[in-house]
């Protein structure tokens, strides 16, 4: 039987996020108040993917740490989601905190404290969690502390080992800008796919271009498929252009999550066989419904819940 199960080793948030009127935070008015509509939701690059994913169908898994103070709130929202969730809870540090800043066009900028998520490391490594894993995918955010990078070289060999495909997405620019872009690709190549958005491909190569930096970044992981935002986005195997596909037109309120999703439905869509460009427009489509709703996970209907299949928490 093949192995269908998708792990995601990546943050759990508590993600604050603020829609201002404004076109930019330039605009924000300073030493007073400016009027916004503030609410909290979990968030989380690693698991904004994980539950796209499971809605969208796959059995989908994350391997996380968060803190005392709102594991109990994360682990009960995966679950929700249809996640199987590994959560390590830190008896000592407050769960990862974002505030993300959305301007009326649904751009966002972002204050980060990574708290408890900032130190998951090889204690929280299990063999038995590629168990029924077909895929292993790796949120950059993992890389840029030591125990997390620590983490990541032995998740992806022990995937790499056992057959199990493997992907990185690099997350940020400006985390992946201080821990190096060369470092970066020479702790990641053993995944065989990445996932960049524009600025981080560009970052990575030096290259001009969505294709060009695709196409470099796919010399040396195999894979690219780099994201293009509203315009779509690319895949590159092997230094050559495979597929592109358009963005979708929609309302954008708040592009949070957005990659996330893209990952997810790609990545749901590979596992089931689909091409690149099946793979891609299963992305974007993931992505464009991502920006039509506030925070970076799935909008969940009160009649999803009973065909959603819960699994039990795992915690440590």
């Amino acid at each position: 039987m093949t192995e269908m199960g998708l792990l995601v080793i990546g943050d759990v948030v508590t993600d604050v996020v603020a829609l201002h009127g404004e076109l930019s935070l330039a605009g924000l008015a300073a030493g007073t108040d400016t009027a916004a509509d503030i609410v909290l939701r979990p968030g989380g690059s690693g698991a904004n993917t994980a539950s796209w994913a499971a809605r969208l169908g796959a059995d989908a898994r994350i391997l996380t740490r968060v803190g005392f103070d709102t594991s109990e709130w994360h682990s009960a929202e995966l679950l929700r989601s249809g996640v199987r969730p590994h959560l390590r809870v830190d008896p000592e540090r407050p769960t990862a905190v974002v505030i993300a800043m959305v301007d009326v066009t649904g751009e966002r900028s972002m204050l980060t404290n990574r708290g408890a998520g900032g130190h998951i490391g090889t204690e929280d490594w299990d063999e038995g969690l590629l168990d029924g894993v077909g895929h292993l995918h790796l949120s950059g955010y993992t890389l840029f502390a030591e125990p997390g990078l620590r983490l990541s070289r032995l998740a992806l060999t022990a995937a790499t080992q056992r057959g199990v495909t493997t992907s990185v997405d690099p997350a940020s620019t400006g985390f992946l800008r201080a821990f190096g872009p060369e470092r970066f690709i020479e702790e990641t190549l053993v995944a065989r796919l990445i996932i960049p958005n524009l600025d981080e491909a560009l970052l990575l190569t030096g290259a001009t271009c969505g294709e060009r930096a695709a196409e470099e970044l796919s010399l040396r992981y195999g894979a690219a498929a780099v994201k293009l935002g509203p315009r779509g986005a690319l895949m590159a195997r092997e230094g050559c252009l495979t597929a592109r596909v358009p963005g979708l037109a929609v309302k954008a309120v708040d592009s949070t999550g957005a990659g996330d999703a893209f990952a997810a439905g790609l990545l749901t869509a590979l596992l089931t066989g689909a091409g690149d460009e099946a793979a891609l427009a299963a992305g974007c489509r993931a992505g464009a419904e991502a920006v039509t709703v506030i925070g970076g996970r799935p909008h969940i209907l009160q009649s999803d819940l009973s065909s959603n299949q819960l699994y039990p928490l795992s915690t440590n």
